[in-house]
Protein backbone atom coordinates (compact mmCIF):
# COMPACT_ATOMS: atom_id res chain seq x y z
CA UNK A 1 0.00 0.00 0.00
CA UNK A 2 1.22 3.48 -0.28
CA UNK A 3 0.37 5.76 2.22
CA UNK A 4 0.33 9.79 2.50
CA UNK A 5 -0.07 11.11 6.44
CA UNK A 6 -0.91 14.51 6.51
CA UNK A 7 0.87 16.86 9.27
CA UNK A 8 4.08 18.01 10.81
CA UNK A 9 4.11 17.30 14.61
CA UNK A 10 4.84 14.25 17.38
CA UNK A 11 1.51 12.71 16.64
CA UNK A 12 2.11 12.47 13.32
CA UNK A 13 5.64 11.06 13.80
CA UNK A 14 3.93 8.65 15.64
CA UNK A 15 1.82 7.52 13.10
CA UNK A 16 4.03 7.39 10.39
CA UNK A 17 6.52 5.47 12.97
CA UNK A 18 3.68 2.90 13.79
CA UNK A 19 2.25 2.70 9.53
CA UNK A 20 6.30 2.20 8.72
CA UNK A 21 5.80 -0.90 10.71
CA UNK A 22 3.12 -2.74 8.67
CA UNK A 23 4.38 -5.26 6.08
CA UNK A 24 1.73 -4.18 3.88
CA UNK A 25 3.85 -0.38 3.14
CA UNK A 26 5.35 -0.30 -0.02
CA UNK A 27 5.72 3.81 0.15
CA UNK A 28 5.06 6.06 2.66
CA UNK A 29 4.88 9.98 2.69
CA UNK A 30 4.05 12.95 5.14
CA UNK A 31 3.22 16.40 4.06
CA UNK A 32 4.36 18.32 5.51
CA UNK A 33 6.60 16.34 8.03
CA UNK A 34 9.70 16.93 10.04
CA UNK A 35 13.07 16.02 10.52
CA UNK A 36 12.07 13.13 12.44
CA UNK A 37 9.30 11.52 10.23
CA UNK A 38 11.86 11.80 7.65
CA UNK A 39 13.78 9.20 8.71
CA UNK A 40 10.66 6.73 8.07
CA UNK A 41 8.88 8.76 5.09
CA UNK A 42 9.39 10.76 2.03
CA UNK A 43 8.63 14.38 2.92
CA UNK A 44 6.31 16.37 1.01
CA UNK A 45 6.58 20.13 0.94
CA UNK A 46 2.88 20.77 0.93
CA UNK A 47 1.39 22.51 4.05
CA UNK A 48 -1.96 20.62 5.74
CA UNK A 49 -4.26 23.36 4.22
CA UNK A 50 -3.16 23.13 0.91
CA UNK A 51 -6.15 20.48 0.12
CA UNK A 52 -6.23 20.67 -4.34
CA UNK A 53 -2.09 20.51 -4.32
CA UNK A 54 -2.53 17.45 -1.85
CA UNK A 55 -5.36 15.94 -3.94
CA UNK A 56 -3.63 16.20 -6.99
CA UNK A 57 -0.30 14.87 -5.26
CA UNK A 58 -2.62 11.50 -3.87
CA UNK A 59 -3.57 10.76 -7.42
CA UNK A 60 -0.16 11.31 -8.62
CA UNK A 61 1.15 8.91 -6.45
CA UNK A 62 -1.59 6.52 -6.47
CA UNK A 63 -2.39 6.92 -2.80
CA UNK A 64 -3.87 4.40 -1.34
CA UNK A 65 -5.34 5.89 1.81
CA UNK A 66 -4.78 9.09 3.78
CA UNK A 67 -3.83 9.84 7.05
CA UNK A 68 -4.75 13.23 8.53
CA UNK A 69 -3.39 13.91 11.92
CA UNK A 70 -4.02 17.48 12.58
CA UNK A 71 -7.78 18.89 13.45
CA UNK A 72 -7.55 22.38 11.44
CA UNK A 73 -7.58 20.21 7.87
CA UNK A 74 -10.33 18.31 9.39
CA UNK A 75 -12.33 21.17 10.43
CA UNK A 76 -11.79 22.55 7.03
CA UNK A 77 -13.19 19.55 5.42
CA UNK A 78 -10.58 17.88 4.20
CA UNK A 79 -11.70 14.86 4.20
CA UNK A 80 -14.98 15.68 2.51
CA UNK A 81 -12.66 16.74 -0.37
CA UNK A 82 -10.64 13.82 -0.97
CA UNK A 83 -14.12 11.74 -0.75
CA UNK A 84 -15.56 13.76 -3.61
CA UNK A 85 -12.06 13.21 -5.46
CA UNK A 86 -12.67 9.53 -5.23
CA UNK A 87 -9.47 8.60 -2.61
CA UNK A 88 -9.70 6.96 0.19
CA UNK A 89 -9.01 9.16 3.88
CA UNK A 90 -8.82 8.02 7.22
CA UNK A 91 -10.80 10.98 9.48
CA UNK A 92 -14.22 12.07 10.01
CA UNK A 93 -16.03 14.63 7.54
CA UNK A 94 -16.42 18.55 8.52
CA UNK A 95 -19.52 18.19 9.89
CA UNK A 96 -18.46 14.91 12.10
CA UNK A 97 -15.50 16.64 13.65
CA UNK A 98 -17.44 19.59 14.86
CA UNK A 99 -17.54 17.47 17.73
CA UNK A 100 -14.26 19.25 18.64
CA UNK A 101 -14.15 22.18 16.37
CA UNK A 102 -17.21 23.39 18.38
CA UNK A 103 -17.12 22.74 22.23
CA UNK A 104 -20.77 24.49 22.30
CA UNK A 105 -22.18 21.97 19.65
CA UNK A 106 -20.67 19.04 21.79
CA UNK A 107 -22.17 20.34 24.97
CA UNK A 108 -25.59 20.50 23.26
CA UNK A 109 -24.93 17.11 21.34
CA UNK A 110 -24.30 15.61 24.76
CA UNK A 111 -27.52 16.58 26.24
CA UNK A 112 -29.98 15.59 23.08
CA UNK A 113 -28.38 11.84 23.43
CA UNK A 114 -28.34 11.91 27.62
CA UNK A 115 -24.41 11.04 27.60
CA UNK A 116 -23.25 12.47 30.87
CA UNK A 117 -21.15 15.83 31.59
CA UNK A 118 -21.19 18.75 33.00
CA UNK A 119 -23.47 21.10 33.57
CA UNK A 120 -22.57 24.10 31.56
CA UNK A 121 -23.91 27.41 29.61
CA UNK A 122 -22.81 29.24 25.95
CA UNK A 123 -22.50 32.45 25.56
CA UNK A 124 -21.34 35.07 22.74
CA UNK A 125 -19.48 38.10 22.68
CA UNK A 126 -22.64 39.73 22.21
CA UNK A 127 -23.65 38.18 25.92
CA UNK A 128 -20.83 39.30 27.90
CA UNK A 129 -23.55 40.66 30.94
CA UNK A 130 -25.45 37.42 30.92
CA UNK A 131 -21.93 35.38 30.86
CA UNK A 132 -21.18 37.37 33.61
CA UNK A 133 -24.21 37.17 35.67
CA UNK A 134 -24.16 33.08 34.77
CA UNK A 135 -20.72 32.93 36.21
CA UNK A 136 -22.11 34.75 39.61
CA UNK A 137 -24.33 32.23 40.21
CA UNK A 138 -21.85 29.31 39.46
CA UNK A 139 -19.70 27.72 42.80
CA UNK A 140 -15.91 28.08 42.11
CA UNK A 141 -13.72 26.33 40.53
CA UNK A 142 -15.30 26.65 37.35
CA UNK A 143 -13.92 26.20 33.84
CA UNK A 144 -13.93 28.50 30.93
CA UNK A 145 -13.26 27.23 27.01
CA UNK A 146 -13.13 29.06 24.22
CA UNK A 147 -15.58 27.29 21.45
CA UNK A 148 -13.52 26.76 18.52
CA UNK A 149 -9.83 25.51 18.32
CA UNK A 150 -7.12 26.66 19.91
CA UNK A 151 -4.66 24.13 19.93
CA UNK A 152 -5.14 22.97 23.55
CA UNK A 153 -4.73 26.70 25.04
CA UNK A 154 -8.39 27.25 25.40
CA UNK A 155 -9.73 26.09 28.50
CA UNK A 156 -8.74 27.83 31.94
CA UNK A 157 -9.72 26.43 35.09
CA UNK A 158 -10.34 29.56 37.61
CA UNK A 159 -10.26 29.37 41.41
CA UNK A 160 -12.35 32.05 41.96
CA UNK A 161 -15.00 34.58 40.67
CA UNK A 162 -12.89 37.53 40.06
CA UNK A 163 -9.92 35.16 38.10
CA UNK A 164 -13.29 34.04 36.30
CA UNK A 165 -14.39 37.15 35.35
CA UNK A 166 -11.19 38.01 33.91
CA UNK A 167 -10.65 34.51 31.74
CA UNK A 168 -13.90 35.65 30.28
CA UNK A 169 -12.70 38.67 28.76
CA UNK A 170 -9.67 37.44 28.06
CA UNK A 171 -11.32 34.32 26.18
CA UNK A 172 -13.25 37.30 24.03
CA UNK A 173 -10.35 39.69 23.78
CA UNK A 174 -7.42 37.37 22.68
CA UNK A 175 -8.88 34.31 20.97
CA UNK A 176 -10.32 35.19 17.99
CA UNK A 177 -12.73 33.56 15.89
CA UNK A 178 -12.47 30.56 18.88
CA UNK A 179 -13.47 32.89 21.27
CA UNK A 180 -16.39 34.33 19.48
CA UNK A 181 -18.70 32.00 21.85
CA UNK A 182 -17.74 30.45 25.25
CA UNK A 183 -18.24 27.68 27.02
CA UNK A 184 -18.66 28.13 31.49
CA UNK A 185 -18.90 24.98 32.65
CA UNK A 186 -19.30 23.01 35.71
CA UNK A 187 -15.47 22.28 37.42
CA UNK A 188 -15.76 17.82 37.95
CA UNK A 189 -13.57 16.99 40.88
CA UNK A 190 -11.90 13.46 39.60
CA UNK A 191 -9.23 11.96 37.50
CA UNK A 192 -8.75 12.70 34.03
CA UNK A 193 -8.08 9.54 30.90
CA UNK A 194 -8.54 9.16 27.23
CA UNK A 195 -9.64 6.89 25.75
CA UNK A 196 -9.09 6.42 21.70
CA UNK A 197 -11.90 4.64 19.36
CA UNK A 198 -10.90 3.46 15.90
CA UNK A 199 -14.66 3.39 13.97
CA UNK A 200 -16.24 3.52 10.40
CA UNK A 201 -19.69 4.94 11.94
CA UNK A 202 -21.28 1.63 13.36
CA UNK A 203 -18.32 -0.39 14.13
CA UNK A 204 -15.18 0.33 16.35
CA UNK A 205 -11.93 -1.27 18.03
CA UNK A 206 -10.51 0.60 21.30
CA UNK A 207 -6.82 1.03 22.01
CA UNK A 208 -5.16 0.92 24.99
CA UNK A 209 -6.84 3.75 27.83
CA UNK A 210 -3.97 6.54 28.30
CA UNK A 211 -3.77 9.50 30.87
CA UNK A 212 -2.50 13.16 29.29
CA UNK A 213 -0.65 15.79 31.41
CA UNK A 214 -2.30 19.40 30.68
CA UNK A 215 -0.59 21.76 32.99
CA UNK A 216 2.95 23.06 32.55
CA UNK A 217 4.54 21.74 35.74
CA UNK A 218 4.91 18.83 38.17
CA UNK A 219 2.07 18.38 40.49
CA UNK A 220 -0.22 19.98 37.76
CA UNK A 221 0.39 23.58 38.40
CA UNK A 222 1.21 26.06 35.88
CA UNK A 223 -1.35 26.78 32.36
CA UNK A 224 -2.55 24.45 30.19
CA UNK A 225 -0.91 23.31 27.31
CA UNK A 226 -1.31 20.85 24.37
CA UNK A 227 0.18 18.31 26.90
CA UNK A 228 3.38 17.76 28.78
CA UNK A 229 3.78 13.83 28.54
CA UNK A 230 1.42 11.21 29.02
CA UNK A 231 1.84 7.50 29.54
CA UNK A 232 -1.06 4.04 28.75
CA UNK A 233 -2.49 1.77 29.89
CA UNK A 234 -3.87 4.36 32.58
CA UNK A 235 -4.84 1.99 35.41
CA UNK A 236 -7.79 4.07 36.16
CA UNK A 237 -10.11 2.93 33.39
CA UNK A 238 -10.64 -0.28 35.09
CA UNK A 239 -11.95 -3.05 33.00
CA UNK A 240 -15.63 -2.18 34.83
CA UNK A 241 -15.25 1.43 34.20
CA UNK A 242 -14.05 0.71 30.13
CA UNK A 243 -17.16 -1.33 29.69
CA UNK A 244 -19.69 1.69 31.37
CA UNK A 245 -17.56 4.09 28.64
CA UNK A 246 -18.65 2.24 26.02
CA UNK A 247 -22.52 1.57 27.14
CA UNK A 248 -23.10 5.16 27.91
CA UNK A 249 -20.78 7.30 25.78
CA UNK A 250 -19.22 5.34 23.14
CA UNK A 251 -22.24 3.60 21.69
CA UNK A 252 -24.44 6.63 22.20
CA UNK A 253 -22.39 9.11 20.45
CA UNK A 254 -21.26 7.06 17.29
CA UNK A 255 -25.27 6.37 17.39
CA UNK A 256 -26.36 10.06 17.71
CA UNK A 257 -23.86 11.15 14.92
CA UNK A 258 -25.45 8.69 12.67
CA UNK A 259 -29.00 9.87 13.37
CA UNK A 260 -28.09 13.28 12.78
CA UNK A 261 -26.73 12.91 9.60
CA UNK A 262 -23.16 13.07 10.49
CA UNK A 263 -22.05 9.37 10.49
CA UNK A 264 -18.42 9.69 12.24
CA UNK A 265 -15.45 7.77 10.54
CA UNK A 266 -12.11 7.91 11.64
CA UNK A 267 -10.50 8.70 15.34
CA UNK A 268 -12.73 9.65 17.67
CA UNK A 269 -11.09 10.49 21.06
CA UNK A 270 -12.98 10.75 24.47
CA UNK A 271 -11.17 12.70 27.15
CA UNK A 272 -12.82 11.89 30.46
CA UNK A 273 -13.28 12.67 34.15
CA UNK A 274 -13.57 9.68 36.40
CA UNK A 275 -15.73 11.60 39.27
CA UNK A 276 -16.71 9.53 42.94
CA UNK A 277 -20.08 10.28 40.92
CA UNK A 278 -19.80 8.37 37.65
CA UNK A 279 -17.41 9.21 34.38
CA UNK A 280 -18.35 11.64 32.32
CA UNK A 281 -17.04 13.56 29.06
CA UNK A 282 -14.96 16.42 28.73
CA UNK A 283 -14.04 16.68 25.91
CA UNK A 284 -14.05 15.35 22.65
CA UNK A 285 -11.21 15.15 19.54
CA UNK A 286 -11.85 14.34 16.05
CA UNK A 287 -8.51 12.45 15.69
CA UNK A 288 -5.64 10.91 17.64
CA UNK A 289 -4.80 13.12 20.20
CA UNK A 290 -1.05 14.85 21.22
CA UNK A 291 0.60 13.24 22.99
CA UNK A 292 -1.25 10.40 23.59
CA UNK A 293 -0.58 8.88 20.53
CA UNK A 294 2.83 8.93 21.05
CA UNK A 295 1.96 6.03 23.92
CA UNK A 296 -1.23 4.60 22.73
CA UNK A 297 0.49 3.19 19.13
CA UNK A 298 3.63 1.68 20.62
CA UNK A 299 1.41 -0.94 22.40
CA UNK A 300 -0.73 -1.41 19.23
CA UNK A 301 0.06 -4.60 17.19
CA UNK A 302 1.87 -3.70 13.83
CA UNK A 303 -1.79 -4.74 11.86
CA UNK A 304 -3.10 -0.58 12.67
CA UNK A 305 -2.47 -0.08 9.09
CA UNK A 306 -5.13 -2.45 7.92
CA UNK A 307 -7.49 -1.23 11.05
CA UNK A 308 -6.91 2.35 9.16
CA UNK A 309 -8.22 1.03 6.15
CA UNK A 310 -10.88 -0.66 7.33
CA UNK A 311 -12.52 2.24 9.11
CA UNK A 312 -12.22 4.02 6.09
CA UNK A 313 -13.95 1.55 3.90
CA UNK A 314 -16.45 0.65 6.56
CA UNK A 315 -15.03 -3.04 6.96
CA UNK A 316 -14.55 -2.03 10.89
CA UNK A 317 -16.91 -5.30 12.31
CA UNK A 318 -13.83 -7.50 11.39
CA UNK A 319 -11.98 -5.94 14.05
CA UNK A 320 -14.71 -5.05 16.72
CA UNK A 321 -13.68 -7.70 18.87
CA UNK A 322 -10.40 -8.39 18.62
CA UNK A 323 -7.22 -7.31 20.95
CA UNK A 324 -5.48 -4.19 19.28
CA UNK A 325 -3.26 -3.70 22.58
CA UNK A 326 -0.13 -5.44 23.11
CA UNK A 327 0.69 -6.22 27.23
CA UNK A 328 3.27 -3.70 28.44
CA UNK A 329 3.52 0.11 29.14
CA UNK A 330 4.46 3.40 27.13
CA UNK A 331 5.27 6.66 29.17
CA UNK A 332 6.05 9.63 26.99
CA UNK A 333 7.83 12.90 28.61
CA UNK A 334 7.54 16.05 26.70
CA UNK A 335 10.86 18.38 26.06
CA UNK A 336 9.37 21.61 25.73
CA UNK A 337 10.68 25.11 25.12
CA UNK A 338 11.69 27.89 27.90
CA UNK A 339 8.78 29.99 28.22
CA UNK A 340 5.88 27.23 26.91
CA UNK A 341 2.60 27.61 26.89
CA UNK A 342 3.30 31.68 26.79
CA UNK A 343 6.50 33.51 24.52
CA UNK A 344 9.34 31.25 23.89
CA UNK A 345 12.37 31.40 21.38
CA UNK A 346 13.52 29.17 18.53
CA UNK A 347 16.28 28.28 16.71
CA UNK A 348 18.08 26.52 19.77
CA UNK A 349 20.34 23.21 18.46
CA UNK A 350 18.87 20.00 20.40
CA UNK A 351 21.78 17.14 21.06
CA UNK A 352 21.57 13.66 22.08
CA UNK A 353 18.50 12.20 19.79
CA UNK A 354 21.04 9.50 18.75
CA UNK A 355 19.79 7.19 20.96
CA UNK A 356 20.20 3.45 19.58
CA UNK A 357 17.62 1.82 22.32
CA UNK A 358 15.02 0.01 20.22
CA UNK A 359 12.56 0.36 23.40
CA UNK A 360 13.06 4.37 22.91
CA UNK A 361 11.55 6.14 20.25
CA UNK A 362 12.22 10.17 20.21
CA UNK A 363 9.30 11.68 18.56
CA UNK A 364 10.17 15.11 16.95
CA UNK A 365 7.11 17.48 17.41
CA UNK A 366 8.23 21.03 16.84
CA UNK A 367 11.64 20.97 15.08
CA UNK A 368 13.53 21.97 11.89
CA UNK A 369 16.14 21.17 9.49
CA UNK A 370 19.17 24.60 9.97
CA UNK A 371 21.92 23.98 7.74
CA UNK A 372 22.12 19.72 8.47
CA UNK A 373 21.62 20.63 12.34
CA UNK A 374 18.28 19.97 13.94
CA UNK A 375 16.91 23.02 15.94
CA UNK A 376 13.76 23.98 17.80
CA UNK A 377 10.85 25.03 16.27
CA UNK A 378 7.93 25.13 18.67
CA UNK A 379 6.82 25.01 22.13
CA UNK A 380 6.72 21.61 22.47
CA UNK A 381 9.57 20.38 20.90
CA UNK A 382 10.14 16.39 21.37
CA UNK A 383 8.32 13.54 23.07
CA UNK A 384 10.38 11.06 24.33
CA UNK A 385 8.84 7.55 24.35
CA UNK A 386 10.08 4.83 26.18
CA UNK A 387 7.95 1.09 25.77
CA UNK A 388 8.34 -1.78 28.31
CA UNK A 389 6.96 -3.43 31.25
CA UNK A 390 6.35 -3.16 34.67
CA UNK A 391 5.31 0.78 34.40
CA UNK A 392 8.21 1.66 37.06
CA UNK A 393 10.93 0.82 35.04
CA UNK A 394 9.32 2.13 31.94
CA UNK A 395 9.13 5.57 33.65
CA UNK A 396 12.60 5.06 34.56
CA UNK A 397 14.04 4.18 31.06
CA UNK A 398 12.17 7.01 29.44
CA UNK A 399 13.76 9.65 32.15
CA UNK A 400 17.10 8.07 31.33
CA UNK A 401 16.71 8.75 27.69
CA UNK A 402 15.58 12.43 28.27
CA UNK A 403 18.76 13.28 30.56
CA UNK A 404 20.85 12.31 27.00
CA UNK A 405 18.99 15.21 25.07
CA UNK A 406 19.81 19.14 25.60
CA UNK A 407 18.70 22.07 24.44
CA UNK A 408 18.87 26.25 25.25
CA UNK A 409 15.74 26.43 27.52
CA UNK A 410 14.41 23.09 27.58
CA UNK A 411 11.93 21.92 30.75
CA UNK A 412 9.71 19.21 31.23
CA UNK A 413 7.91 17.43 33.79
CA UNK A 414 9.82 15.24 36.32
CA UNK A 415 6.28 13.48 37.44
CA UNK A 416 4.99 11.68 34.50
CA UNK A 417 3.29 8.42 35.36
CA UNK A 418 2.88 9.37 38.76
CA UNK A 419 -0.91 8.71 39.56
CA UNK A 420 -0.47 5.41 37.78
CA UNK A 421 2.41 4.32 40.37
CA UNK A 422 0.23 5.24 42.96
CA UNK A 423 -2.78 3.00 41.58
CA UNK A 424 -0.30 -0.18 40.62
Amino acid sequence: MRVLVIGSGGREHALAWKIRKSPRVSALFCAPGNPGIAEVATLVPVPVDETKTLIHFARAERIDLTVVGPEQPLAAGLVDQFREAGLKIFGPTRAAAELEWSKSFAKDFMQRHQIPTARYGVFSSSQLDEARRYLDSQPVPVVLKADGLAAGKGVLVCLSRAEAGKALEELFRDFGAAGRKIVVEEFLEGEEASIFVITDGQDFAVLAPAQDHKRAFDGDTGKNTGGMGAYAPAPVVTPTILGEVLDRIVVPTLEGMAAEGRTYTGCLYVGLMITPGGTKVVEYNSRFGDPETQVVLPLCTDNLLDVLMAASTGRMAQYAHQPLTREGSAVCVVLASGGYPGHYETGKTISGLAITDDRIAVFHAGTRLEGGTIVTAGGRVLGVTAIGEPLAATISRAYEAVARITFEGMFYRRDIGRKALKRT
